[in-house]
């Protein structure tokens, strides 16, 4: 390895390093942050100064993501207003490594007059902030990784971490489901895989091209020129779906010797077409027509299996485009 290489191999594993020393920690103060969040009434705000306000923003971010309202709070910027944002009823999670920043000294007063409860992620739990706050997490570390020892690095990875593990405890503590999440992800492509249906993107009632099973070759190639979807589903008498006619259908109907005219739909449809649920998710519908063939349409049918909407590849696309 170079001496660069060298550099940064000691700088990752000193990091993983404070990382993993933090599980020996983990006891019923973790668990009391936990519920002290669960049980938030109000906004749970997030606050630190420099290199933790960083971190402070990107747990605040977390946590906003995964169904905790959240918000961060500058600590200069509180004490020349901002401090408003705060409520009765919330619950302030801080960040300070020497547990002595003084921005964070001049807030505690004003948060604990209004009754708010404070949790500390600190690498001091013996500091002037730990002693004033309800809960204190232990994130310090042996050393940081700056060649100096300096600069902020296995301090604010640990802090990141825990931070981290909070939210994710959280979000198991209440039972975010993957499409809760979606919910708060609704564009992108987290939201179209978890969100989007066929029944969003389907084509429904005149859209639908439909030919009788008696139809004549003219008329089946006249409803799919019409409805340009390259195929067309077939109905019996009573409109239950008995078959789909696609562009391949016509492509190979050609290569027999009996004259076309005569031909009607059942004799050249494919019997057992590709169905899909109006519920089931657009992601899976194109995993679905990548997978069989490929294909370009699937059918939707109702109760009395009648078609109910069609599902057309350029409807996928164009949707995920749209996002």
């Amino acid at each position: 390895m170079t001496e660069l290489q060298d550099l940064a191999a000691r700088v990752l594993r000193l990091e993983g390093e404070a990382i993993l020393a933090l599980v020996p920690r983990l006891d019923a103060r973790f668990d009391a942050v936990v519920d002290l969040l669960e049980r938030c009434r109000g906004r749970v705000i997030v606050t630190g100064m420099g290199k933790s306000g960083i971190i402070a923003r990107k747990l605040a971010a977390t946590l906003a993501s995964t169904g905790t309202p959240a918000h961060f709070l500058h600590p200069a910027e509180g004490v020349h207003g901002d401090l408003g944002m705060v409520a009765r009823g919330d619950v302030v999670v801080a960040l300070s490594n020497s547990g002595e920043t003084d921005e964070l000294l001049a807030i505690v007063p004003l948060l604990k007059r209004l009754d708010v409860p404070i949790v500390l992620l600190t690498g001091n739990v013996d500091s002037a902030l730990a002693r004033q706050c309800r809960v204190v997490l232990d994130v310090s570390v042996r050393e940081e990784a700056c060649p100096m020892n300096l600069a902020p690095t296995s301090s604010t990875t640990a802090a990141l971490a825990m931070g981290d593990a909070v939210a994710m405890a959280l979000l198991e503590r209440r039972g975010l489901r993957p499409e809760d999440y979606a919910a708060l992800h609704p564009r992108g492509a987290l939201g179209w895989r978890a969100l989007v249906r066929v029944a969003d993107l389907m084509r429904t009632g005149e859209a639908i091209p439909s030919v009788s099973d008696d139809a004549l070759l003219k008329d089946v190639v006249a409803e799919m020129t019409h409805k340009r979807l390259g195929m067309t589903t077939v109905v019996d008498a009573v409109g239950r779906l008995v078959g789909v006619i696609t562009d391949g259908d016509l492509r190979r109907l050609h290569l027999r010797s009996e004259p076309l005219g005569e031909f009607r739909a059942r004799d050249f449809m494919t019997a057992e077409p590709r169905l899909v649920d109006r519920e089931t998710l657009a992601a899976t519908a194109l995993d679905l027509m990548e997978k069989s063939g490929p294909i370009t349409s699937l059918v939707v049918v109702d109760a009395q299996h009648r078609p109910d909407g069609i599902l057309h590849l350029h409807d996928i696309l164009r949707a995920k485009i749209d996002l």
